[in-house]
């Protein structure tokens, strides 16, 4: 193998001939047409003889060996006819019609000797006949299963034989015959080399070389030094003669390569030198193979295969046998080059299996070492990728060495940095029990990645929760939301992925608060939990769905230093009211005022994210996102918003169906409406949002009002007569903050009113003259207080001075004499343009006025009135009732007016019926 550097020196050729891959450092230069050296024997032997042997064969197998005399005759009758097999065509016949007895007697040959001890050469026999039979092609221990169960006794009854030394001291305590032990084994076990050798002679397929590590493989693995050692010798000494016998033809059987190397790259680092040793040599050897494998199997035109080799000869250059197993992990630069995507699975499944070496540490060490180097060197070549973060995650539980761990997890790092793996691996990790156990848990916490790709990572495992977002709501929640979940939180308690927080922090923080609003209310049985996940332990009670989400949105702000957005939250009770189905939305509006007030820069951030968000996933994404927008518009920066981004869209949240974004609707015009830049447009909507006056929600129309005083003085005069009207309407609501908003917006209606348009709405104010005369008496000081303000702009706007006694705070049957001068003034002005005294009772009828009011200006009012027809009219029945419980009044002055007013009441009834007395 010679003349690499031509691929230096000729890189423009694509052609790769036999020359390219000689040459190796450090590999066996014998030519190929080199044959293993097998025991010559002197010639042919007479028929009389092969007859003979035979005759003798025959009988043994009929028959049964007792003495070791007999098995060695037997065993050597075998060997001696085996070598007539080229030229006798009885022995041909004999040999092929008999197989399957000589394979039964060698089978019971090999079970009557002792496991434990050495004491005769039967076994050394018996592989010195199989190896005789396969140089004459007959394979012995290949093909049917009664063979390989013979292969695997005769490995297992020479692999598991005490170590020499036991050996020899066994015979200085029970000497037996006249073997010397250890010469003995030496010799068996040269005979079992020869044999294993004696079925890769001619291998073209190397389907006996899969075969033979198939029976290796757990010897391979052995816990016992001494059995770990010899499986390591053999299988050096099987690579050898290989190399040195190579003749590969298509198909090749050997599907393991993979699996091959990295078992002899662990053997490397063993603690038993001589085993590390075994497995270089046969390492190198492996290499020369792996050459001509690929040299067989690839296009010979393929230019990859040309700079892997220049690759593997650099390496080799710098790295001998010696290096190899003193830097096992060396050889995962080597192979990887040669190793197509299945092998590299192969080899990345056999070193996770050797994490579970808990006896020899450096095997785990080994592991480690192995596994990070040949991730990074093949980079994103690898499939089955699922299947190997199965393997790791199953394996962090059994690894206590902290380096190891963080090898393992650093792997676990590279794969899922590569973008082809990013969301492979999420969803593998993903499908775990959570909360994460410990190992896991460490998993996400302490992820090594780079900076380039944390935001990748972080966005790819955002992703996967915003997907069950936008999904049509469903009867059970996915599996995956709470889990992403719990991984968000897992990675902000780390913290390695710092920076892509601060960078994807707005999205984080409305997915986490749209994944709470999802979670309110559920337990785990509410979650699509994937079959079989829980088998082994039981869900706690407390662990919740919505538990996950908060607990990651109050680290989210930790970690992104809201500090004082996180103490507003919880001086407030904001994650409560996060945690409520009905207060939900107070929650959000809290978060992101305390956002807006100590972190401008974050709030815009999260309001130019949102824009294009509002419309989109379910009804609760949609209401979560547009809670928080909602309260960003406070901010100036809204000014610079589209109006198809803000007014429009909020426009068609007063539409919706849904009453919460009717409120949402009005709050975030509320805030728009004070941007000079916005009022404009909204002005434009003045005539729905004055429909949401008669709504029977309270925040609705408090909304509605808030947002019309803004705009009042904007409105045309149509506009304005129809919101006197509306509002007046509202006089006596039974909730006080609407009743007294609704007094306010009247009065600032009355104030907006033009000098052109004053006779047109002079009734109008005329005509609230005594309701808001009525309710300055209102046991609602705000009430009270607010109705004499919008009274004396009343007043002006009909350029009239009302009396001090007006603004009196005291119950008027306290002081007869302030109310007298209110009626005299008012009866005085109103004169000839309102019936002021039928107005009082029938807006107390109307209204539902206590009485005692009601009375009290009734009475103050009838001495400026002597034409009682309207009061006939409309009759008084209604009022008398409630006037005779007054006599009972505690109060004497209230009795007293009660008494009057039932006397002019009686007086009325005489007028209209002169029959009727007192």
């Amino acid at each position: 193998m010679s003349n690499l550097e031509d691929i230096k020196k000729g890189s423009s050729s694509l052609e790769l001939t036999d020359s390219d891959i000689l040459d190796i450092p450090e590999l066996p230069q014998e030519s190929l047409t080199d044959t293993f050296q097998c025991v010559t024997h002197q010639g042919p032997l007479g028929q009389a003889i092969v007859e003979s042997l035979i005759q003798s064969i025959q009988e043994f197998l009929n028959g049964e060996l007792k003495s070791e005399l007999e098995k060695l005759k037997f065993l050597r009758s075998l060997s001696s006819l085996s070598r007539t097999l080229p030229y006798d065509e009885t022995t041909e016949s004999f040999i092929r019609n008999h197989i399957a007895d000589i394979v039964h007697k060698l089978n019971i040959l090999v079970e009557e000797e002792p496991l434990h001890s050495l004491f005769s050469p039967v076994r050394q026999e018996v592989f010195v006949t199989v190896a005789d039979f396969s140089y004459q092609d007959v394979r012995l221990l290949l093909g049917s299963d009664d063979r390989a169960d013979l292969f695997s006794l005769i490995t297992r009854s020479i692999i598991t034989l005490p170590s020499v030394t036991t050996l020899t001291q066994m015979q200085e305590v029970m000497p037996f015959g006249s073997y010397n032990s250890e010469s003995l084994y030496r010799q068996t076990f040269q005979a079992f080399s020869e044999m294993l050798q004696s079925l890769v002679i001619k291998d073209p397929h190397l389907e006996n070389l899969d075969t033979i590590f198939k029976h290796m493989e757990p010897w391979l693995q052995s816990l016992k030094d001494h059995e770990r050692e010899r499986a390591a010798a053999s299988m050096a000494q099987v690579l050898k003669c290989l190399s040195r016998n190579l003749s590969l033809k298509l198909p090749l059987q050997f599907q393991r390569l993979g699996h091959l190397v990295a078992l002899m790259a662990l053997l490397c680092g063993d603690p038993l030198k001589e085993v590390a040793e075994e497995a270089a040599e046969g390492t190198h050897y492996l290499l020369h193979i792996t050459l001509r494998m690929k040299y067989i199997t690839h296009d010979k035109k393929n230019r990859s295969l040309k700079e892997a080799m220049k690759k593997c000869r650099e390496l080799l250059e710098l790295y001998s046998i010696q290096q190899f197993y003193s830097c096992p992990f060396k050889i995962a630069q080597v192979f990887e080059v040669f190793l197509n995507s299945n092998e590299l699975c192969q080899f990345v499944m056999t070193t996770l299996d050797g994490l579970k070496n808990l006896k020899h540490p450096c095997t785990q060490q080994s592991a480690g070492e192995l596994l990070i180097t040949l991730v990074k060197s093949a980079e994103s070549r690898f499939e089955k990728v699922p299947e190997i973060m199965g393997v790791i995650c199953a394996q962090l539980s059994v690894i206590s060495q902290p380096r190891v761990r963080r090898q393992i997890i650093n792997t676990v790092s590279l794969f899922i940095s590569r973008p082809k793996y990013t969301d492979t691996v999420i969803s593998h990790l993903l499908c775990h029990p959570v909360p994460y156990d410990r190992h896991l848990a460490e998993l996400w916490r302490t992820l090594e990645v780079e900076l380039p790709s944390t935001t990748w990572i972080l966005w790819r495992l955002l992703r996967k929760l915003q997907k069950c977002h936008n999904l049509p709501t469903q009867e059970k929640m996915a599996y995956v939301a709470v889990a992403a979940t719990d991984a968000l939180y897992e990675v902000f308690v780390g913290n390695r992925l710092r920076e892509a927080t601060f960078r994807l922090f707005p999205q984080l923080l409305m997915t986490l608060l749209i994944q709470i609003h999802h979670s309110i209310g559920l337990t785990m049985s509410d979650v699509a939990i994937p079959s079989g996940l829980y088998t082994d332990q039981e869900m706690s009670s407390e662990v919740t769905p919505l538990c996950f989400a908060i607990q990651a949105t109050k680290t989210l702000l930790l970690r992104t230093f809201c500090w004082q957005e996180f103490n507003i939250m919880e001086k407030n009770k904001g994650w409560a009211l996060l945690e409520g189905k009905d207060c939900h939305l107070q929650g959000v509006s809290l978060l992101a005022n305390a956002l807006l007030e100590r972190n401008h820069f974050l709030a815009h951030k999260v309001m130019y994210l949102l824009v294009p968000l509002l419309n989109r996933g379910n009804d609760k994404h949609k209401l979560t996102s547009a809670g928080f927008f909602v309260e960003l518009l406070q901010s100036p920066v809204a000014r610079r918003l589209p109006s198809i981004y803000s007014v429009a869209r909020l426009k068609d949240w007063l539409l919706h169906g849904n009453k919460l974004f009717k409120v949402l609707a009005l709050r975030g015009l509320h805030y728009l409406v004070r941007h000079q830049e916005t009022r404009e447009d909204i002005k434009s909507l003045s005539p729905c949002i004055l429909d949401f006056l008669r709504e029977t929600d309270e925040k609705i129309v408090l909304l509605t009002i808030q947002i019309l005083l803004q705009l009042v003085r904007t409105m045309d005069f149509t506009t304005l007569t129809a919101m006197m009207r509306t509002s007046f309407s509202l006089f006596g609501d039974v909730r006080p903050d609407v009743h007294r908003l609704s007094m306010t917006l009247f009065g600032a209606s009355v104030k907006s009113v033009k000098y052109t348009d004053k006779k047109r709405v002079e009734s109008q104010v005329l005509g609230s003259l005594v309701p808001l005369l009525l309710y300055s008496q209102d046991e609602n000081d705000a009430v009270a207080e607010e109705s004499r303000r919008v009274l004396t702009i009343c007043a002006q706007f009909l350029k009239w001075k009302l009396p001090q006694e007006v603004y009196c705070k005291d119950p008027w049957y306290i002081n007869p004499s302030d109310v007298g001068i209110i009626c005299k003034f008012f009866g005085k002005k109103c004169k000839g343009k309102i019936n002021i005294l039928a107005q009082t009772l029938m807006f107390s009828k109307n209204a539902k006025l206590p009485i005692r009011r009601a009375a009290v200006l009734f009475v103050g009012l009838l001495p400026s009135y002597t034409d009682h027809s309207e009061l006939r009219m409309k009759g008084t029945d209604w009022i008398e009732d409630d006037l005779r419980k007054l006599l009972h009044d505690p109060e004497p002055s209230l009795r007293i007016i009660a008494t009057q007013a039932l006397l002019q009441i009686h007086k009325f009834g005489a007028e209209r019926d002169p029959r009727e007395t007192a």
